[in-house]
């Protein structure tokens, strides 16, 4: 089995602290086993690791999220980057068609979809271990899991199952997207699931699907006509489309964290970062990220989120709102005000919009991490170091930085920095085109980078 963990998303529905480059894979507010804070990519990683899948998994996220991921999870689970966002479907199919490309690819292993952002115990995860040979002995040609309800929602869609199953799954009859109270509660009369974005199939059945609306199998051919596909959603394209497909029922703890209402409800406190929450603000949860502090009197059953970007307060049930709103009136800053990459992460102390346009950047680079060799066509940058020791590249020179050194960078030059410990960095842009960036890589690895460079102190 290959799982594909599904981490795209455009970062609006957790804003403030989320947005296009830390989507809400990336917001750190859960507990983990310490009690320390992680994010649901970490725990989900965690959870498949326990449970043997993550040596199996390939995570797939738009390209600006993969310096994100590395972040997150390390090197050791391959990420395969979208050029666009497209779905989910695209995201599938370009998973698909990037497997069958590989040396020695079997067209009937299982590949199984799982969102980043499930919140689920041990028990769940062994049940999407158990999906292949499942799908092998119904002879069905799509597998989900379905979770059995304990209310009615409208926040989430059902399975019907058809009662002509065995005893470990069940054939499903028919969908129902998001219904309104009563019609979930007639639903989960007949024994209706929730569908929580769980599938699993055999690549040449995908690659059969993509065939059926034209979406090339060959991995340069898709990437090459990626931009002009629609939006497409598995759920729509295949699980709706396909005849014989059964369900899994699962009993026990699992959550759709797609919103600040059942997120808040995963953080396990009341208050997250500095501030206070009055008495009287019964179900009332404040998460800030700022360094100031946010208190909260007299407001019962909302969500106060704090952070660079903005602040949000809104009645728990109306929050998911947001998303909407950011899309009919969007709201500046254009680029993201926190980021996080492969190397470190960074914040935006300020920025002007006067000739020639600045930004200030906190950048937090992790011991033993490094940029890539690049250089910037139309900008200058000057960067103070504040704490930490490494050494950088300018041009082919290769020299130590630490505290208080202030480096020069011009427009054109090619550089890159490392960390020996841990490394904050003040860096000032100056000019060309801030918020789009005009970055060209040279050079991934620090290895080759400095192995051509030559040693200078001065």
């Amino acid at each position: 089995m290959r799982l594909l963990l599904l981490c795209g998303g455009s970062g609006k529905r957790l804003w403030p602290l989320s947005n296009d480059i830390r989507s809400k894979p990336f917001v750190k507010l859960l507990p983990d086993e310490r009690g320390e804070k992680e994010s649901m990519i970490q725990r989900v990683c965690r959870m498949l690791h326990d449970a043997g899948l993550l040596e199996h998994t390939t995570i797939v996220a738009h390209e600006s999220q993969v310096g994100a991921v590395r972040h997150h999870v390390g090197d050791a689970v391959p990420v395969l980057a979208e050029p666009f966002r497209r779905g989910t479907f695209s995201a599938v199919a370009l998973a698909a068609a990037s497997l069958s490309s590989e040396a020695h690819a079997d067209p009937e292993e299982t590949l199984c979809v799982l969102p980043a952002d499930c919140y689920a115990e041990p028990a769940f995860f062994a049940a999407v271990g158990r999906l292949p040979a499942l799908l092998a002995r119904s002879g069905a040609e799509l597998a989900m899991i379905g979770v059995e309800p304990d209310h009615p929602s409208s926040q989430y869609g059902y399975i019907v199952p058809s009662g002509s199953g065995g005893a470990d799954y069940d054939f499903v009859s028919w969908f129902a997207e998001k219904p309104d109270g009563q019609e979930a509660a007639r639903l989960i009369a007949r024994g209706a699931l929730w569908n929580c974005g769980v599938f699993a199939f055999t690549v040449s059945f995908m690659l059969s699907r993509m065939a059926e609306i034209g979406v090339p199998a060959r991995p340069a051919e898709l990437l090459d006509v990626y931009a002009s596909l629609p939006e497409m959603s598995f759920d729509v394209e295949v699980a709706e489309k396909t005849r014989s497909r059964i369900v899994v029922p699962y009993r026990g703890t699992w959550r759709d964290l797609g919103d600040w209402n059942q997120l808040a409800e995963a953080a396990g406190s009341r208050v997250v970062g500095i501030g206070h929450v009055s008495d009287d603000s019964r179900g009332t949860c404040l998460i800030n990220e700022l360094d100031v502090p946010v208190r909260v009197i007299g407001i019962p059953n909302a969500i106060v989120a704090a952070g660079p970007d903005g602040v949000l307060v809104a009645d728990k049930v109306q929050a998911n709102r947001i998303k909407q709103e950011l899309a009919a009136r969007p709201l500046p800053p254009p680029f993201a005000m926190v980021g996080e990459t492969s190397w470190g992460k960074y914040r935006v102390l300020d920025r002007t919009m006067t000739e020639p346009p600045t930004v200030t950047r906190k950048v937090e680079m992790r011991p033993g991490a490094h940029t890539s060799y690049h250089r910037h066509r139309k900008r200058s940058e000057i960067c103070t170091v504040v704490s930490g020791a490494g050494e950088w590249i300018l041009d082919g020179a290769l020299r130590p930085i630490r505290a208080g050194d202030v480096l020069y960078i011009p427009p054109g030059a090619n550089h890159a920095v490392r960390a020996a410990s841990a490394l904050e960095i003040i860096e000032v842009q100056i000019g060309g085109e801030l918020a789009a960036d005009d970055e060209e890589i040279l050079c991934a690895s620090w290895e080759a980078a400095a192995g051509g460079a030559t040693g200078n102190d001065g």
